[in-house]
């Protein structure tokens, strides 16, 4: 019986079906939870989602790896979930349109200092100029965080780390931090969301409203290629 068990966990721990079902249904357990309690901060489903599974894995000692392969089909869909963003730019096109000298200021601003904070913060902190390469494009999406990482001296794996930090953080802290300093124009809300934590933070600002989903996806995408164009100006090599 006992090996009966431990063959049919062997098989399971290595199929996409485990990874599928723990991560679509922590998710939607942590949605759940976050709706029931009044929707706090600390609480926000993908921070909770990503705590679980990282609890999951080592308990059950399940090899990320193994867990990041049957999960692929959910990395998969990203693409399309990011053209969607797409959809309420287009809606909101006219208020975009109006305020482009705004997002372009904005978002400039964002971008440099971003990458300068991000190196110079860890190499005043002692941190080598490896770990600062790593950090210092954390406002970009992974896709783009990590060849840019590689190109100035940094590990595109740590880079993806930063980012998710970056994005988590953006998510669970920003509005708390917007509202604290009274900023209360759905725009301004919406870039600074884009800005600092890509599309995560896009996820939780379209929870917000419409605006802000579409200002903070259009300044996820312009925050990418303003770091691409700068990054090797403002990080020695």
């Amino acid at each position: 019986m006992n090996e009966r068990l431990d063959q049919t966990w062997a098989w399971l721990s290595t199929s996409p079906l485990l990874a599928l079902a723990l991560t679509v249904g922590t998710y939607w357990l942590a949605e759940k939870l976050w709706d029931r309690l009044g929707r706090r901060a600390l609480l926000t489903p993908l921070l909770v989602t990503v705590v679980v599974i990282g609890v999951v894995l080592v308990v059950l000692r399940i090899d990320y790896a193994t867990y990041a392969e049957g999960a692929k089909i959910l990395t998969f869909l990203l693409g399309p979930a990011t053209v969607a963003l797409a959809l309420p730019l287009h809606r909101q096109l006219k208020l975009v349109q109006r305020a482009a000298p705004m997002v372009l200021g904005a978002v400039t601003a964002g971008a440099v200092l971003s990458v300068l904070a991000g190196y110079w913060v860890v190499r005043a902190l002692g941190g080598t100029a490896e770990l600062a390469a790593s950090m210092a494009p954390k406002s970009a999406t992974a896709p783009i965080a990590m060849p840019l990482a590689e190109q100035i001296g940094g590990v595109a794996s740590i880079a993806v780390a930063f980012v998710m930090v970056s994005g988590l953080s953006g998510a669970v802290l920003g509005p708390k931090l917007l509202d604290l300093a009274r900023v209360t124009d759905p725009r301004a809300r919406g870039l600074a969301m884009g800005v600092s934590s890509h599309g995560i933070g896009t996820s939780r600002a379209l929870l917000e409203g419409e605006t802000q989903g579409a200002f903070s996806g259009l300044a996820m995408g312009l925050t990418g290629l303003t770091i691409s164009l700068v990054i090797t100006w403002l990080v020695p090599g």
